[in-house]
C-alpha cells in the first residue's frame, strides 16, 4: 500500500515536471514566476510538516495519512482548473504539506516496518517512485495526443488518487497503540523536545544537508530539463519531452538494478564518493557538448551517477533516528527553506543571465557530497 502511495505522488510529479513548458504557455508564466511555484509552497510546507510529523509519531499516525490523502486529492482537482498563477500557487501550497502527511508519513511506516533494512527499503520505495515518475510524462503524452492537455492529465490523477485513498482507507494497518481523540500539549511538546535534541548531532546534520544538497541533481534538475531542452538546447517540446522521458526510463532501470546492488554492497559511502567526483565531469559536459543527440546520449552518464543517492543518503537518516521516523517531518523541516530558495535562485539568474547558465549551480549538489560524506563507512548509527 505505502508503496502505491508513493508512486501516486511521483506520478503526479512526473506529469508536473514534464508539463513545465504547455502550463508556463497556457498560463503565461516567466522563470521567476516558475522559480516561485517551485519554492514558495515548499518553504510554507516546512513550518506546517514539523507539527504532521510531530503527531505522526505521538498521536494518529493512520488518521494523518488518510486526511493527507483527501487533501492531496483536492489540490490536484484544483491544479486541474488553475486559470492563473495565484491560483495554481494556492493548489501547490495545498499539495506540498499534504503530500508530507499522506505520502512522507507513509514513508516512515514502511520504515519502522523494518527497522534493519532502512537502505534496502528505500530502494524499493526509489523503484516505486521512478516507476511513477516515467509513468507521468507517457501519461502526459497520451492525454496531449487526445486532444485533453495537461488540464485532463490531472484531472485524471485526481480520479486515479481518489481511487487509492479509497484502498488506503481499507489498507493502511491501524496504530500500534491507541490514541487519544486529541493529543495532549504535554505530548506534542516532548516530541518536539526529542526531534530539536536529535538535532545536535553532527551527523543528523551530515544527512540532512547531503539530502538537500543531492536533490539538485535529482529533482530540481528535472524540474529545468524539459524547460533546457526547449530554451537552450532549442529542440521541440515534443523533443524535450522525450528527453524527460528517456532520463525518467533510466532511472527506472537503474533504480531497479540497484535494489540486488544496495544488498551486495560493503561500502555505500564510498559508491556516493565516486559516483559525485564524477557527476563533476559528465554534468559539465552534458551542459556543454552541443545537439539533442549527444546531449541526450551524455545524460544518460549523468543519470547513472546519481543512482542510489537518494536511498542510501535517506536510509543512514532514518537509521540515525530509531524510534523517531515520523519526526523525521520535523527535523527535515530546519533544511527546507534553503532547499526550496534554490530553485527560486535558478528562476531568478535564468531570468538576468539566461538559462543555460543558471543551471551551472546544480554542479554544488555532487561538490557536497564530496565535502561533506564521511572519510570511512560509518555503521547506521553513528
Amino acid at each position: 500500500m505505502y508503496l502505491l502511495i508513493e508512486f501516486l505522488d511521483e506520478l503526479v510529479f512526473g506529469v508536473g515536471e514534464t508539463a513545465w513548458p504547455l502550463i508556463r504557455d497556457d498560463l503565461h508564466l516567466n522563470y521567476t514566476q516558475i522559480g516561485l511555484l517551485l519554492s514558495v509552497p515548499g518553504i510554507i510546507a516546512a513550518f506546517i510538516e514539523p507539527f504532521i510529523g510531530i503527531l505522526g509519531d505521538v498521536w494518529k499516525r493512520r488518521a494523518l495519512i488518510l486526511a493527507g490523502g483527501v487533501f492531496f486529492t483536492l489540490s490536484l482537482v484544483f491544479t486541474a482548473i488553475s486559470h492563473s498563477f495565484l491560483f495554481l500557487l494556492f493548489s501547490f501550497i495545498l499539495f506540498f504539506p499534504m503530500s508530507g502527511a499522506f505520502v512522507s508519513l507513509s514513508q516512515a511506516s514502511l520504515m519502522d516496518s523494518a527497522p534493519d533494512r532502512h537502505e534496502q527499503n528505500m530502494a524499493r520505495w526509489t523503484f516505486a517512485g521512478s516507476l511513477g515518475v516515467l509513468t507521468g510524462p507517457l501519461l502526459l503524452g497520451l492525454f496531449i495526443y487526445l486532444g485533453l492537455g495537461w488540464r485532463g492529465t490531472y484531472a485524471l490523477l485526481a480520479a486515479l488518487s481518489t481511487l487509492i485513498l479509497i484502498l488506503a482507507f481499507r489498507r493502511v494497518p491501524p496504530d500500534r497503540a491507541p490514541a487519544a481523540a486529541f493529543p495532549s500539549f504535554r505530548a506534542v511538546l516532548e516530541g518536539f523536545r526529542a526531534a530539536f535534541s536529535a538535532l545536535k548531532r553532527r551527523e543528523i546534520w551530515r544527512w540532512l544537508l547531503l539530502l538537500e544538497f543531492a536533490d539538485l541533481m535529482m529533482d530540481v534538475l528535472l524540474s529545468f530539463l524539459a524547460l533546457y531542452f526547449v530554451d537552450v538546447a532549442l529542440v521541440s517540446e515534443s523533443q524535450a519531452g522525450i528527453a524527460v522521458t528517456f532520463w525518467l526510463a533510466l532511472g527506472l532501470f537503474t533504480d531497479f538494478a540497484f535494489i540486488p546492488f544496495i544488498d551486495r554492497q560493503p561500502n555505500s559511502i564510498k559508491f556516493l564518493r565516486l559516483t559525485a567526483a564524477a557527476q563533476l565531469i559528465f554534468f559539465p559536459l552534458f551542459l556543454l557538448i552541443p545537439g539533442f543527440l549527444p546531449k541526450l546520449a551524455v545524460i544518460v552518464l549523468v543519470n547513472f551517477c546519481n543512482t542510489g543517492w537518494y536511498p542510501i543518503l535517506q536510509g543512514r537518516l532514518y537509521s540515525a533516528l530509531p524510534g523517531q521516523s515520523a519526526s523525521l517531518m520535523a527535523i527535515g523541516a530546519v533544511t527546507t527553506p534553503l532547499a526550496k530558495a534554490l530553485p527560486l535562485l535558478i528562476g531568478f539568474l535564468a531570468d538576468q543571465f539566461g538559462l543555460g547558465i543558471a543551471m551551472w549551480i546544480l554542479l554544488l549538489g555532487p561538490i557536497a557530497l564530496l565535502i561533506g560524506l564521511p572519510r570511512r563507512n560509518l555503521t547506521p548509527d553513528t
